[in-house]
C-alpha cells in the first residue's frame, strides 16, 4: 500500500474521532460555558494531563520507541524481550509520574494560573484530581500504539480515540441530563457538588482508559502480547535511555513555555470583572482543538506513515531516501496545511459560534482562532522534519531548535502580560506562537540541511508558493461568499444559531475547496492529482 493511500486510511479515523470530539467540546460548552470561570477552571484541569501527552506522541516515543523497534526487528526473537524491556521501563515510569502529579494536583493548579480567587482554585484542584490519572492511560495508549506503527499497523492508533470521545459523550451527556446546562455559570464555581465534579471529569478519564485498553486487541490481532519484564541492565536499553535524553529535556523545555504561558493566559479572567466576554484558557484550548483538527487529520497521518520508511531508510544507510520521503511528505502537508489555514480564517467566527452562543465570546474565539492559523503551515513542517531527525536517531537537534522557539515565545510571553489588555491577551499569544514556529521551522531546516544536505532540488519551494497561492485565491472567493450570505456581523445569518452557522461552513468550504483544486488544476500540479486518485481508490474499498 502506498504512503499516501496509508495516511488517508489513518486519517479516515482521525477525522471520525475529531468530528466526535468537537462533539464533545460542543457538549463541554453547552454544559459549563466558554468564557466562564468554571470553563478555565475544567481547562486548566484537564490540560495539566493533555500537555504532556501531546509532548509524549510529539516526542519521546516517536524519537526513541520506532527506530529502537525497527533495529530490534533483526534479533533472533524479532525484537520481543526488547519491547517487553522497553516498555515495562516506560510504563513504570508512567506510572511514578501519575501518582507523584496527581498527589501534587493544588500546586501544579496554583503553578499554573494566576489571579484566580480561593473558589476557582479550589473547583479546578477538585478536576485535576479525576483529570491526572490521564496521564498513565495516555502514556500506555501511546506505548502500545508506537508499537503497532512500527509494525505498520497504523489503523488501531488513529481509530482508538474514537472509543475515547464516545465514552467522553456519554458522560457529558448524562451530566447534562442530571445537573442541566449553565453555559454562563449562573450555578457559580462555589456551588459545584462532589457529584458534578465527578461526573464531569471522571467520564473524560475513563475515556482515555478505554482509548489505552482498547490498543490490546489490536494487539492481539497481530500475534503480540506484553509481558512485563524488569530485567532492564544488559538488555540495549542504553541506547534509548540516551536517546530519549535529549528528548526529555525538550519535554522540560516545553513544558516550562507552556506554563508561562498558561500563567498569561489565566490572568486574562480578572478582566470579567465588566461583564465583558473574554478569552481565557477554555477558549485557547477550543482554539488549539480546531487548529489542531487539520495537521491530526494531514500531518500526523502522513508523518506516521513515512516515519517508519524513513528509519528503515537510515538503517539501511540510504540518505538519498529519506530525503526522497520527507521531501514528499512535505509536500503533501504543504498542500493541506495551505487550504485548511484559509478556510478556517475565512470561517472563523461561523465556526466559533459553534461553541459560544454570546455575540462578545464568538468573536473573542475566533480572533483566537485567526491568530493561530497563520501558524499551522510551518507548525506542520516542523513535525515532519521532527520525524526526520529522529530517523536519524538525532534527538539533540530538536532539543536545541525547540530551546530557540520556546525562548522567544516566553519572552514575548511575559512582554504581553504587562502591555496587552486583558481581552486580547489570549489573541496575542496566540499570533506570538505564529510567529515563535515560523522561526523555529526556519531553524530546523537550516539545521537538517547541514545534516542531509538541501531539499532545494525537490521542488519543496516552488510546490509550496502554487499551494500558498491557490490558497489565497480560494480566500478571496471564499470571504465574498460569506459576504454574500450575510457576512458576519450581531445577527447575521451565520452567526444566528449553531446549525445556520454549521450550513455556511459547508457551503463557503466546499466553494473554498472547489476554487482551491481548480486553481491547483490549472497550475498542474502533480501532488493535487495524486491525492485526487489516491482519495478514489480509498472511497472504492
Amino acid at each position: 500500500m502506498s504512503i499516501l493511500r496509508s495516511s488517508l486510511l489513518m486519517a479516515s479515523g482521525t477525522v471520525i474521532s475529531r468530528v466526535l470530539g468537537f462533539a464533545r467540546s460542543v457538549l463541554l460548552a453547552v454544559a459549563i460555558g466558554v468564557t466562564t470561570n468554571a470553563a478555565d477552571a475544567f481547562g486548566v484541569a484537564n490540560q495539566l494531563p493533555n500537555n504532556v501527552y501531546v509532548i509524549i506522541v510529539g516526542g519521546v516515543l516517536q524519537a526513541v520507541l520506532v527506530p529502537q523497534i525497527v533495529k530490534a526487528r533483526s534479533h533472533e526473537d524479532g525484537g520481543k524481550g526488547y519491547v517487553d524491556r522497553l516498555l515495562t521501563f516506560l510504563l513504570t515510569v508512567f506510572l511514578i509520574v501519575t501518582v507523584v502529579a496527581t498527589f501534587a494536583a493544588p500546586v501544579l493548579v496554583r503553578v499554573y494560573t494566576s489571579g484566580w480567587s480561593n473558589n476557582q482554585l479550589a473547583l479546578a484542584t477538585a478536576f485535576a484530581y479525576w483529570c491526572l490519572p490521564q496521564l498513565f492511560f495516555y502514556g500506555l495508549y501511546s506505548l502500545l500504539g508506537e508499537v503497532l506503527n512500527a509494525r505498520s499497523a497504523f489503523g488501531p492508533y488513529t481509530w482508538a480515540p474514537v472509543l475515547n470521545n464516545v465514552v467522553a459523550l456519554g458522560g457529558l451527556v448524562a451530566y447534562i441530563v442530571m445537573f442541566g446546562a449553565d453555559p454562563t455559570d449562573k450555578q457559580g464555581i462555589a456551588n459545584w457538588t462532589e457529584s458534578q465534579i465527578a461526573w464531569l471529569s471522571g467520564s473524560a478519564t475513563v475515556g482515555v482508559a478505554a482509548q489505552a485498553l482498547i490498543l490490546f486487541f489490536a494487539w492481539k490481532r497481530i500475534g503480540l502480547v506484553l509481558h512485563l519484564n524488569f530485567k532492564w541492565r544488559g538488555f540495549g536499553l542504553g541506547p534509548a535511555l540516551r536517546a530519549a535524553s535529549w528528548t526529555l529535556g525538550m519535554v522540560i523545555v516545553t513544558q516550562i513555555g507552556g506554563l508561562v504561558q498558561s500563567i498569561v493566559a489565566s490572568g486574562a479572567t480578572s478582566g470579567r470583572a465588566n461583564g465583558v466576554a473574554i478569552a481565557s484558557v477554555a477558549a485557547a484550548s477550543i482554539g488549539w482543538l480546531i487548529f489542531m483538527l487539520p495537521h491530526s487529520v494531514a500531518t500526523v497521518s502522513i508523518a506516521t506513515a513515512y516515519f517508519t520508511k524513513m528509519s528503515q531508510h537510515v538503517h539501511e544507510n540510504r540518505i538519498d531516501l529519506l530525503k526522497k520521503d520527507l521531501s514528499a511528505g512535505l509536500r503533501t502537508i504543504a498542500l493541506i496545511a495551505a487550504i485548511a489555514s484559509s478556510i478556517l480564517i475565512v470561517l472563523a467566527y461561523p465556526i466559533s459560534r459553534v461553541f459560544v452562543g454570546e455575540y462578545g465570546g464568538n468573536i473573542a474565539l475566533g480572533n483566537v482562532l485567526i491568530a493561530l492559523m497563520i501558524g499551522l503551515l510551518p507548525f506542520s513542517f516542523v513535525y515532519m522534519m521532527q520525524r526526520a531527525f529522529y530517523a536519524l536517531e538525532n534527538t539533540r537537534t530538536p532539543f536545541i531548535f525547540t530551546c530557540v522557539q520556546i525562548a522567544l515565545h516566553m519572552c514575548g510571553s511575559i512582554t504581553i502580560a504587562f502591555t496587552v489588555p486583558h481581552a486580547y491577551i489570549v489573541v496575542a499569544l496566540s499570533a506570538l506562537t505564529s510567529f515563535t514556529v515560523t522561526v523555529q521551522a526556519a531553524t530546523a531546516y537550516g539545521m537538517l540541511r547541514r545534516r542531509i544536505g538541501s531539499l532545494f532540488r525537490e521542488h519543496i519551494l516552488a510546490s509550496m508558493f502554487r499551494f500558498v497561492l491557490a490558497a489565497l485565491g480560494a480566500g478571496v472567493v471564499g470571504y465574498f461568499t460569506l459576504q454574500l450570505i450575510g457576512g458576519t456581523s450581531n445577527g447575521a445569518f451565520a452567526l444566528k444559531s449553531i446549525v445556520s452557522s454549521l450550513i455556511v461552513d459547508a457551503i463557503v468550504g466546499l466553494v473554498m475547496g472547489g476554487v482551491y483544486l481548480i486553481l491547483l488544476r490549472l497550475m498542474k500540479v502533480a501532488e493535487a492529482e495524486s491525492a485526487i486518485r489516491a482519495a478514489r481508490g480509498i472511497l472504492r474499498k
